[in-house]
């Protein structure tokens, strides 16, 4: 039979940290015996190519990147 999760109010608190102010990601939480013991935080940016002006004028093709979203921005 599994174990019931033990979690407090310093996991919760430890839970929040990791997911504030991420935009785009996951959170992997690992237990064992009913206890956290491990936890991984995965972000992702995403971005959107543009032709840069700058390229343009001196006869280079480069594409530049630019965030899609701007952090605090819903």
């Amino acid at each position: 039979m599994a174990k019931p999760l033990k979690l407090d109010e310093i996991w919760l608190e430890r839970i929040a940290e990791l997911l504030g102010g991420m935009e785009f990601g996951s959170l992997n939480i690992v237990v064992h015996e009913g206890q956290i013991v491990q936890m991984e935080r995965t972000e992702r940016k995403r971005y959107e190519l543009n032709s840069g002006s700058a390229s343009r004028a001196s006869g280079i093709s480069r594409h530049t990147a630019k965030p899609l979203r701007e952090s605090g921005q819903r």
